[in-house]
């Protein structure tokens, strides 16, 4: 079945619903949440987390009504729980529903979402606790740059990466991924303990909203440990786009050890036809080390950067805790809500379902 027929062709037991502006239509079956079955009809519906804990799928419930999950107060202000506001990753309709969401654009990425036996091609270890995934793929791939899939070993339960590269072609057979070690992580201590070349995991995707909007403005692209794989891949797409505007590119690790893809970044620097800026900052370089560049935390340093970010497009990936405190600084500075996307990398991945 087609994008187009699964969107609009109906599906017993469904819910339908209807996002404005942008007047798309989707279904929603039983006991599904609006977030998830968005997304898995190839839909790049705004989130960040999947778990209720972002605020970044903030919707309107403009018509019908919606069983909610969790308590959504913590997140919305009061003028918004008045207006009617929703988390779709926390919502599941209990009939038709018209929603508002203002950020969801017939013009990001639409891919079909499809399943497909990933066998693990290399392991290269990029950092202590950061490997490279390489996998080659049963099926073709169609992304776009900055989106992420899930991965699996069979029969367990899926975990969500963002494709470091930008796709190879229409319909790729090959993806990667940087990944990072997990204390206690079934999959990642797998991974890094006793996965080798040959084995098959199970991937699906793809997913997400993280991908370059189009404009003129400049880019401020922030990236923490495992986060640099999707902006590396907007930055990638755009150099080879020959996208004509400025970017700088902000790299926070704890040290000087975990910093990786430096070779990657040099030439992202030397072929950017714009003016690029790489600034790496080290939040736990030992205080005698001869490093030169940058301490503390990424958000301290965008004031020093001597630049003037209002009008920007600011583009964020990594930790929550890293991108929490960004986001004011950002704001601060002049760059318009709107113009700010982020991937936050939380350890809990998977998205809330109703119960039976």
């Amino acid at each position: 079945m087609g994008l187009l027929d699964r969107l609009f062709g109906g599906r017993q037991g469904a819910a339908s619903v209807r996002v404005l502006p942008a007047d798309l239509s989707f279904d929603v079956p039983p006991k599904q949440t609006i977030l998830q079955a968005a997304l898995d009809q190839g839909i790049a519906y705004p989130h960040s987390c999947r778990v209720g804990s972002c605020g970044t799928c903030k919707t309107r419930l403009v018509e019908g009504e919606v069983r909610e999950l969790t308590d959504k107060s913590y997140l919305l202000t009061d003028e918004e729980m008045r207006a009617g506001v929703i988390l779709a990753c926390q919502s599941v309709p209990k009939g038709p529903v018209v929603l508002e969401n203002d950020r969801l654009s017939l013009g990001g990425p639409r891919h079909d979402v499809i399943a497909a036996r990933a066998s693990i091609a290399a392991l290269d270890r990029m950092t202590p606790d950061i490997m490279r995934l390489s996998v080659t793929l049963d099926a073709p791939l169609a992304y776009t740059a900055g989106q992420y899939a899930e991965l699996a070993r069979p029969g367990d339960e899926a975990r969500q990466f963002s494709f470091i590269d930008p796709p190879s072609g229409p319909a790729a057979t090959t993806a990667r991924f940087f990944i990072r070690h997990v204390p206690g992580g079934a999959f990642t201590s797998w991974l890094f303990e006793a996965a080798r070349p040959g084995d098959t995991l199970d991937l699906r995707g793809p997913f997400g909203d993280f991908w370059l909007r189009p404009g003129t403005a400049p880019i401020v692209a922030i990236a923490g440990g495992s986060g640099l794989g999707p902006v590396k891949a907007v930055l990638e797409q755009a150099r080879a786009d020959r996208v004509p505007r400025d970017a700088i590119l902000i790299f926070g690790v704890r040290t000087r050890a975990d910093l990786y893809a430096l070779d990657e970044i040099s030439l992202l620097t030397r072929s950017w036809i714009s003016r690029f800026t790489f600034v790496p900052v080290l939040s736990a370089e030992p205080a005698d080390s001869d490093w030169s560049g940058a301490r503390g935390f990424v958000h301290e340093h965008l004031a020093a950067l001597g630049v003037a970010l209002a009008g920007h497009q600011a583009y964020l990936c990594g930790p929550p805790v890293m991108i929490d405190a960004a986001l004011p600084v950002l704001r601060a500075a002049g760059i318009a809500a709107a113009d700010i996307h982020y991937d936050a990398f939380t350890d809990r991945s998977t998205g809330a379902i109703a119960a039976a």
